[in-house]
């Protein structure tokens, strides 16, 4: 066997075993320990838990179980003594765990329950939580029935439960507990852009203009369509220009970003970041050039700053999201936080990004005025959710725990 080949198959290996290990592990924790648990299905996954399991584990006192597909996810090593996490990976190990799962209240971030690979527990009536990881449209971005198995989520905003009641309406599906909880992610952006920004030098010149360039992935996101043309057209006009590429483009279309460095890597006005996880660069840029990326509405209701849009098609998995007459706030928004320009007409870019920092002040108000509207319980909203997940954790445990008595 070759040796990279033999040294992959033996990782894969250890591995295995070590996921069998810890599901173990786990499964021999009493039902008291495992009345909160939540999934991550990648590193990231942390970004969108992190505000919520501070208050639950620290404010609340609750111990909760962590699970994770990823080997080295950093809440393995964790020294929070209320956090019990445990890697269960990503293939036949998980799939058993979750098909036979014994949990009171399960929280994920990972859509498409019972369509892919994770199942409902066929043992046990767990409660499936969802978190959102954007703040997105239910129906265009997300696949037909993305939602339809899980018992609550968690809404971002109130257009999410327009849609949902209207998807549910529709397909004539039972309804979901929804709860207002609001977006923990942007406030955890918010409060720590506030500190950035404070920590900033006076008077310092800021040289070329920064843009940054975050648009979402797939055949007709930004990267992929006209990624080049753009990127020069941005150093052509003097800007400093910053690529954050999508974690699923640096995965599934490693090429286009080789592309980008081949021809630019050199250049002393572009960067390339691909640890989305680092929010420097965000802070300290003038706009964000993106496509139909949540990441958009995250930069301008975090940092309080305009977005290009490039109109190219929409990103939609779902084909049937016409029969839901909601119109999606990334198509109804764009105006609100920015303005729109043509892929066909790219060479008109750097006037937008001048004409659009330079009227910043008169965005402002109407950033602010779209982010009341479109989200929940702004800067509260890890409080609001860790106080739910906690009661409705003691209430399924003394439920189910007077189930198995009878």
């Amino acid at each position: 066997m070759d040796g990279r080949y033999g040294n992959k198959f033996m990782g894969m290996v250890k591995q295995f075993f070590r996921a069998w290990k810890d599901v173990k592990a786990f499964k021999e924790l009493p039902a008291s320990a495992r009345r909160i648990v939540f999934y991550a299905e990648d590193n990231y996954s942390m970004a969108h838990f992190e505000e919520m399991l501070e208050c639950l584990t620290h404010q609340h006192d609750q111990a909760v179980c962590y699970l994770t597909s990823s080997p080295d996810d950093p809440i393995l090593s964790s020294d929070n003594p209320n956090i019990h996490a445990f890697y269960v990976s990503s293939g036949t190990v998980r799939t058993a765990l979750f098909i036979d799962l014994w949990v009171d209240l399960l929280v994920l971030t990972m859509p498409d329950l019972e369509t892919f690979h994770i199942k409902r527990s066929k043992a046990y009536p767990v409660h499936y939580l969802y978190v959102f990881h954007a703040m997105v449209s239910t129906h265009l971005v997300y696949r037909k029935a993305a939602f339809d198995h899980f018992d609550t989520i968690f809404l971002t905003g109130p257009f999410q439960r327009d849609e949902i009641r209207s998807t549910e309406s529709v397909y004539g599906l039972q309804e979901k507990t929804l709860v207002d909880v609001g977006y923990p992610r942007l406030d955890a952006l918010r409060r720590d852009f506030l500190t950035w920004r404070k920590a900033q030098s006076p008077g310092v010149t800021k040289g070329p203009l920064r843009v940054i360039v975050a648009p979402s992935w797939g055949k007709t996101a930004v990267l992929e369509t006209c990624g080049e043309e753009l990127v020069s057209i941005l150093l052509d006009a003097g800007y400093h220009v910053t690529v954050r590429p999508h974690p699923m483009t640096t995965k599934q279309t490693p090429q286009v970003l080789d592309a980008l460095w081949k021809e630019w890597g050199s250049h002393e006005r572009f960067a390339m970041e691909t640890d989305v996880r680092d929010k420097t660069t965000l802070y300290g840029s003038d706009v964000m050039i993106s496509d139909w990326s949540g990441v958009a509405l995250e930069y301008a209701f975090g940092c309080e700053k305009p977005v290009i849009f490039i109109d190219v098609p929409k990103k939609k998995n779902n084909p049937e999201a016409e029969r839901i007459t909601e119109i999606p706030v990334e198509v109804s928004i764009r105006q609100r936080v920015g303005r729109v320009v043509s892929p066909d007409r790219l060479q008109e870019v750097p006037e937008a990004i001048n004409r659009i920092v330079a009227d910043q002040a008169s965005f402002l108000g109407e950033i602010k005025a779209a982010r009341d509207e479109c989200v929940f319980n702004l800067d509260q909203s890890a409080t609001v959710g860790a106080r739910y997940i906690k009661e409705l954790a003691h209430q399924l445990h003394k439920q189910n725990a007077s189930d198995r008595s009878a």
